[in-house]
């Protein structure tokens, strides 16, 4: 088993810089790439911030969160992968992106390399056919955010030998998290149960049984989950859910996983949740005597003002 010294993360975002904090945190060098200067640079301030808290809170001393820092690396060359043990990919969730990325590490990495991606649904079996190194491609599934979710979900593709697998769950544990393991099947364990019970509480929505705030309500109280689950949508992202739906659907052919129609709508208009600023979103449904009717929604983008829109029966605010 290879021991990881550095690892390249591929993706400035949320989950990309969340994964190389966590790496850092536990001692392993980090290069974090992403194509955009403006993304590193904001990775870069939510990182210090994230780190900042956890001395605040105790959780690690001022000392260690300097040494923290000191073992990250920003670039925007992947060719500053060439040293790195382990490279995990954490860009967006398609397919053919991650294959034509794969395809660039598998020329720039070294032969002895491991390269997992962070798909939170997509079969790692087709990303690592890809590569010429099938038996060095895994799915190293992060629960976000990285620093807080203590589970990693690991997948192995059809061609992943036991030894990129036992080197992908001692980094894991290294990396103090609990391991669960998937077969490559799409969604693999957590999505395939969450998406669905996200994208059901969007129809609960869509054919008026329930407001946004009680369905959301009912869903923590009645059965204990922190978040209700389109408070949860709107915090991974509406396009990252529909996406995920969306390989639910194909990959195991049930009309049971079809996006509802509300999600797609939302997602068609640009209004994809937090990281959009819409976080602030109210929905309340307009109901005829003895009958739901159906929404109709021609959604409205509107990130500058506090104003009120009303498109069929669906009141859309932004406060």
């Amino acid at each position: 088993m290879s021991e990881v010294k550095m690892i390249g993360v591929v993706g400035g975002g949320q989950m990309g810089s969340g994964i190389a904090q966590v790496a850092a945190m536990h001692g392993v060098d980090v290069v974090l790439h992403d194509l955009d200067h403006r993304a590193l640079s904001i990775a870069s301030s939510s990182i210090s911030s994230s780190i900042d808290r956890f001395v605040s809170k105790g959780a690690l001393s001022k000392a260690a969160g300097v040494e923290v820092f000191k073992r990250l690396r920003f670039t925007t060359n992947l060719e500053d992968f060439h040293a790195a043990d382990f490279i995990i990919e954490a860009i967006v969730e398609s397919e053919d992106v991650k294959k034509s990325l794969f395809v660039k590490l598998d020329k720039i990495a070294k032969s002895s390399a491991i390269l997992a991606s962070n798909t939170s649904s997509i079969s790692i079996t087709r990303i690592a056919s890809s590569t010429t190194r099938p038996r060095q491609v895994i799915g190293m599934h992060f629960m976000n955010p990285p620093p807080l979710k203590k589970l990693i979900e690991i997948i192995r593709g059809a061609d992943t030998s036991d030894e990129t697998f036992a080197t992908t769950k001692a980094l894991s544990e290294r990396l103090g998290k609990v391991v669960i393991t998937s077969q490559d099947y799409s969604g693999f364990i957590v999505n395939r149960i969450l998406m669905p019970m996200i994208n059901e509480a969007f129809f609960t929505l869509y054919n008026g049984v329930g407001t946004k705030e009680d369905i959301d309500r009912g869903m923590k109280l009645g059965t204990s989950h922190p978040m209700g689950p389109l408070e949860l949508a709107d915090f991974i992202g509406l396009d990252v859910c529909l996406s995920i739906m969306r390989v639910l659907h194909a990959g195991l052919g049930d009309n049971k996983y079809a996006p509802c129609p509300l999600l797609v709508q939302y997602v068609d208009a640009g209004r994809l949740g937090r990281k959009r600023g819409l976080q602030n979103l109210t929905f309340s449904i307009c109901l005829t005597v003895g009958m739901v009717q159906t929404v109709q929604i021609r959604s409205v983008l509107c990130r500058q003002n506090k104003r009120k829109f009303r498109r069929g029966f669906l009141l859309m605010t932004m406060e």
